[in-house]
């Protein structure tokens, strides 16, 4: 009875001390877990819900409540302009979507730039700043820069033509915002350079007469602008005595000799005879 007692009594024993070496293990286990969490939340900051697209959308679609779904986000690098906020997304008072400016793909974050105002369509109206225009300029392969200009470009403008005498380029237009090219507006493009017709661009309506002015009177050309914002860089005209270097030769003006002369009538005609001149 007594062997059996200590056969019991060393089982529980073993029982006992592998169950704390097992409650040791999942506490350390668990002690491990928590460090790397903590060091895992340190490294990536707080965490912020903002509102995602829940499938892919395009230039012109409209924004439904059922698009959009929220997620966690890194705040530290949260981009400008998003939404957490449902009523500010889609406002309660407002029947009227939102548009999509520009094409984005499944869990990107939604910006203010990406879509238009409640009840404001995608289209050049909504791309306008207050007070400008749009001015559409005929080009080709050479002068639209071989198809490589979208819209959210800067070009400058150069216009060729004749002042009366010579044949000059002169640049009329420095760093215009470019907000189409053929039929389509920012954010419509796919990508890959295509040779476009018109490029459409945001100007003042001063800006608006001196290009249709400079159309009709001569060749438009783009050129493309890296960084806008550079400031006045003064006049540029070329012509094709300075492209090539040729100084124009200075013309002396040689004063004509006085010549001096009496008429005589002989009969019905009337002769001028020259005659030395007294002063």
């Amino acid at each position: 009875m007594r062997m059996i007692f200590g056969l019991v009594l060393l089982a529980g024993m073993a029982l006992a001390g592998f169950a704390v070496y097992m409650a040791q293990g999942y506490i350390n286990q668990t002690e491990s877990a928590l460090v790397e969490e903590r060091a895992f939340r340190k490294k990536v900051g707080e965490l912020v819900e903002v509102y995602v697209v829940s499938k892919p959308l395009k230039y012109g679609d409209p924004l439904a409540p059922e698009d959009v779904k929220k997620i966690y986000w890194q705040k530290s690098a949260l981009p400008e302009g998003t939404f957490n906020d449902e009523a500010i997304l889609f406002p309660p008072n407002e029947e009227r979507p939102r548009y999509v400016l520009r094409p984005m793909e499944t869990h990107e974050p939604i910006l203010a730039v990406k879509i238009t105002e409640p009840g404001q369509p995608a289209g050049l109206t909504g791309a306008l700043d207050p007070g400008m225009r749009a001015f559409a300029i005929k080009v080709d392969a050479t002068s639209g820069v071989s198809g490589f200009v979208y819209p959210g470009n800067y070009v400058d403008v150069y216009w060729t033509g004749s002042d009366g005498s010579r044949e000059i380029t002169r640049l009329i237009e420095s760093s215009v915002n470019v907000i189409a090219i053929d039929q389509s507006a920012a954010g419509a493009t796919t990508g890959g350079a295509v040779v476009a017709q018109t490029v459409t661009v945001q100007v003042s309506q001063e800006q608006v007469a001196r290009l249709a002015q400079a159309q009709a009177t001569g060749r438009l050309a783009l050129s493309l602008v890296g960084s806008p914002g550079e400031g006045d860089i003064g006049k540029v005209e070329v012509d094709s005595a300075s492209l090539l270097g040729i100084t124009p030769e200075e013309v002396v003006e040689v004063e004509a000799e006085k010549v001096c002369t009496i008429r005589n009538r002989k009969g019905g005609e009337v002769v001028e005879i020259p005659i030395p001149c007294t002063n």
